[in-house]
């Protein structure tokens, strides 16, 4: 059985789900490993470092979607390579649902197993493949780091002869991992660190990191059976609205980080709240690819409104890709060891398996 993945487009993708370390392990399971000419020469793993490892260099990628069993990517290839594939080829990556609903059914059509890897469902059997934890905790990090960034004041409170600046108040909307990474970078950096989620067992863990956990009065515990953030009735966005607004009257930087997968993004920081800003902070949206949590916010843009920093991007892990491949190759590796039928040497899409099925496109 052949693996093979080809080089994205890197003004949107650089990341790779194939590493040299990770061929390398899906050569001793049996599998043929293929990737395209220069395919991680931008993160220093060159041609001759996959080759030692015993993959296959293939001069275009029609050839290698064309002659691939599996193929894994980072997200959705263009429509000119989506053509290239046929029935029963399996296609893994994250598929970004929101955006991507009406390209994927035409392609379905084909009889193509897509797989989208933002799909899994939150069990321990999964965990090891689990490539929204591993990618959002290097994203609440960078997230921090830029946005400090901008920021044109001191972080930490410092007390000199002259005088004591202030710590920086941070503000982290949504407390799961990538929000969690985004309060211990904050706090590590000097930070007083608030925190609000509609997930009422955040509070614990946003505590046990130094944060404030910012409680909605009479709130419920809205949170899904998979442990993901569902969405929250007229009266609880009433009440975290009046919270918000007040709060970030004292806040410097707001970091936002509340999805709901495979939908908008639930818009959070309204435009009066932002209006009731001081001048100078500054506000990053992690949720931009998916509409944002912030008014305003515009991917890979910095917008600013009444003296407020709005950042957004499409991709912050194009700003980390070596550590974000080494943990997303790893993810799909996992993933392909359990889709991988030993005696039969072939892709076995057992939906009994809660992961198969959940992250079959249906």
């Amino acid at each position: 059985m052949k693996i093979g993945s080809v080089f994205e487009d890197q003004n949107l993708e650089k990341r790779v789900s194939i590493t040299p370390e990770i061929a390398k392990k899906y050569i001793s399971m049996g599998l043929d490993v293929q990737i395209t000419k220069n395919y991680g020469q931008h993160l220093g793993f060159t041609d001759t470092v996959f080759k030692d490892q015993g993959v296959v260099i293939v001069d275009d990628a029609k050839t290698l979607i064309e002659t691939s069993d599996v193929i894994t990517q980072m997200g959705l290839l263009d429509d000119e390579k989506l053509s290239i594939l046929k029935p029963n080829q399996t296609y893994i990556g994250v598929l970004n649902l929101f955006s991507n609903a009406d390209r994927l059914k035409i392609f379905q059509k084909k009889k193509i197993n897509f797989f989208s890897l933002d799909m899994l469902p939150r069990i321990t059997r999964a965990q090891s493949m689990d490539i929204l934890s591993s990618q959002a905790n290097l994203a609440g990090y960078k997230a921090v780091v830029e946005s400090f960034s901008i920021f044109e004041k001191a972080i930490p409170m410092m007390m000199t002869a002259a005088g004591t600046i202030p710590a920086a108040k941070v503000l982290v909307v949504g407390a799961g991992v990538a929000g969690l990474q985004a309060i211990a970078t904050a706090k590590r950096m000097g930070a007083i660190v608030f925190a609000t989620d509609v997930r009422l067992a955040s509070k614990e863990q946003v505590e046990s990191l130094g944060g404030k956990f910012l409680v909605v009065e009479g709130s419920e515990n809205l949170e899904t059976e998979g442990g993901y953030a569902k969405e929250a009735s007229e009266d609880f966005k009433k009440k975290q609205e009046d919270l918000l607004a007040e709060t970030l009257k004292n806040i410097d930087i707001v970091i936002c980080t509340a999805l709901i997968p495979g939908k908008k993004a639930p818009l959070i920081i309204k435009e009066k709240m932002i209006n009731n800003m001081k001048t100078g902070s500054v506000i990053y949206d992690l949720a931009a690819s998916q509409g944002g949590n912030s008014a305003f916010t515009e991917a890979d843009k910095i917008v600013e409104k009444n003296g407020v920093k709005i950042m957004g991007e499409k991709n912050i892990l194009n700003k980390l890709p070596s550590s974000s491949s080494n943990l997303y190759a790893k993810n799909v590796f996992n993933f392909v060891s359990n889709l991988y039928d030993k005696e039969s040497k072939k892709i076995k899409i057992n939906l009994e398996d809660e992961i198969i099925e959940k992250t079959l496109i249906k």
